[in-house]
């Protein structure tokens, strides 16, 4: 690193520096296209729904089962 790169100026606060910072690897990004963006949206959407059905089916039938071993003892 040069010596002049280490070197900072009274501007060159930690907010400042954390915004430039920021806006330039935001530019990096390569975002979706809006087809691909309502696309990805259903996907997430979908797999949501079906492990919340799924998740409520095991928490159903475990609770079946505790009590069903309730009555029992």
């Amino acid at each position: 690193m040069s010596r002049s790169a280490s070197v900072k100026t009274k501007s060159d606060n930690a907010l400042v520096r954390y915004i430039r910072e920021t806006r330039a690897e935001i530019a990096k990004v390569t975002w979706p296209t809006r087809e691909e963006g309502i696309r990805l949206t259903w996907v997430v959407l979908v797999v949501t729904t079906i492990s919340a059905i799924f998740l409520f089916a095991i928490d159903s039938l475990f609770s079946f089962l505790i009590a069903l071993l309730i009555q029992v003892t």
